[in-house]
């Protein structure tokens, strides 16, 4: 009997109270035909007699499925290719699951570009397109007879009848109107076929030899100040004058207002002079320099005097002075009986001549530069 049980799976105890051991039996493979997974060997057999069925599966999507599903396959996150989930869904759940959303209308061209126009009218402000010479074009530009005094070309009602001879070229065209706006950083300005620099400034320094005249340009021929200067595509002017047969540091510049501040007396710019006379001198000889000489067109004085040099009745001297007239240091010491035999300028302000030689043209360092506008308040 008990081998019969065993056989016959009589061995564990029936989980219905009212089956038989053979009823039994067939609810425990009907249970495992049908309910495999369950846990504990559980069939579908219940204590009733009657198998339960399964549960259905919830008409709402599980989170995973409703963050990953939603417009794909149908696969699960679990379930794609390679078993990785995406990081971000594509798109907004949905309650028709496995539909693809539609797409958007795309604009038509016409439409972006009006309202890329709408956009640019709203912020770019309007340019006043101005041209570069007109009269009334007060907004932009400075006065042409401005510019060129600026530049040393003469006084403003000098530069007027430049124009008015019709010298002055812009940018290619005789100007024969008064008022003219130019821009410097843009328009060439030509006098005389030379361009006229407005906006960059030269500065140079040459020791004049004698027997040179102090112009740029001599009509008689004679050798000037002009024949030193290479560079003849910007025009220069000299920075007062020396005579003829004094030697010594003259400056040359295209910046106006520099060189007429240079010149005035009422900036009281220094010259010094070497002066070469024989002797004896008298004591007295610099105070008296200094007191004042009279000449024939007002008292001259000098800033200071002192001798350099004695050799025998040769006697070197400096003059130092801030007026310009016309040979006033050679008529100051004629007039105190001296006559100059020969005559160089040293220093022209803060500018010395140093060692540079007789007939040399060296441009200023921009510390010289910035120590002739101290000089003058510029």
């Amino acid at each position: 009997m008990r081998s019969s049980d065993r056989n016959s799976g009589g061995d564990r105890k029936p989980r219905s109270a009212g089956g038989s051991g053979g009823s039994g039996g067939g609810a425990r493979r009907g249970g495992q035909s049908g309910g495999q997974g369950q846990s504990g060997g559980q069939g579908s057999g219940s204590r009733g007699g009657a198998p339960k069925e399964e549960p259905k599966r919830p008409a709402k999507p599980r989170p995973e499925e409703r963050r990953y599903d939603v417009g794909d396959t149908g696969q699960s996150g679990a379930n794609r290719p390679g078993g990785v989930a995406p990081s971000k869904p594509r798109s907004k759940p949905t309650g028709n699951r496995g539909r693809k959303p539609l797409p958007s209308p795309a604009r038509p061209r016409e439409l972006d570009a009006q309202i890329e126009e709408r956009v640019r009218a709203r912020h770019d402000k309007p340019k006043l397109n101005l041209p570069k010479t007109f009269p009334g074009a007060e907004q932009e530009g400075e006065r042409l007879q401005k510019v060129l005094a600026r530049a040393g070309m003469g006084s403003r009602r000098a530069c007027e009848e430049l124009i008015a001879q019709r010298r002055v070229e812009v940018n290619g065209q005789v100007v024969t109107e008064q008022g003219v706006r130019v821009d410097v950083h843009k328009d060439e300005v030509k006098v005389d076929g030379l361009t006229v620099a407005t906006q960059s400034h030269l500065f140079f320094a040459l020791n004049k030899p004698a027997g040179v005249v102090s112009t740029m340009e001599d009509p008689d021929g004679r050798q000037c100040l002009g024949d030193y200067v290479t560079n003849r595509e910007s025009r220069l002017f000299h920075v007062g004058r020396l005579d003829t047969e004094t030697e010594g540091i003259i400056l040359l510049t295209n910046h106006g207002e520099l060189a007429h501040r240079l010149t005035h007396p009422r900036y009281g710019v220094k010259k010094v002079y070497l002066a070469a006379i024989q002797g004896p001198l008298p004591r007295d000889l610099g105070k008296r320099l200094k007191d004042g000489i009279e000449l024939e067109d007002g008292y001259a004085r000098a800033d200071h005097f002192r001798v350099v040099e004695n050799v025998g009745k040769n006697y070197l001297v400096e003059v130092t002075l801030h007026e310009g007239r016309k040979h006033i240091v050679r008529r100051m010491l004629a007039e105190a009986g001296f006559p100059v035999e020969r005559l160089v300028r040293t220093s022209f302000g803060p500018i010395p001549l140093g060692d540079q030689k007789s007939g040399w043209l060296r441009r200023l360092t921009n510390t010289e530069v910035g120590m002739l506008m101290a000089e003058v308040d510029l």
